[in-house]
């Protein structure tokens, strides 16, 4: 898995999601029941995980979607 965007923009996330969603690209957001136990303070983000495998598609999807700063950086190989 590789993490594709971390943030606390719950319109960002919910954004991403509808995007690899209609890509049919999987993906997971993790540590949203983290954030939702921390209430508002903001300090715990939500990542957004894709395979691998669909990462180079994931992050063509988002930059084509203009989301390319909101990217984590791509893991050294």
């Amino acid at each position: 898995m590789e993490e594709l965007i971390r943030s606390n923009d719950l319109v960002l996330i919910a954004t991403a999601e509808a995007l690899l969603t209609g890509a049919g690209i999987g993906y997971i957001v993790l540590d949203q029941h983290m954030a939702t136990l921390e209430g508002s303070l903001g300090m715990l983000a939500r990542r957004v995980m894709v395979d691998s495998d669909e990462a180079v598609r994931a992050r063509r999807l988002m930059v084509d979607a203009e989301l390319g700063h909101e990217l984590r950086p791509e893991p050294r190989r």
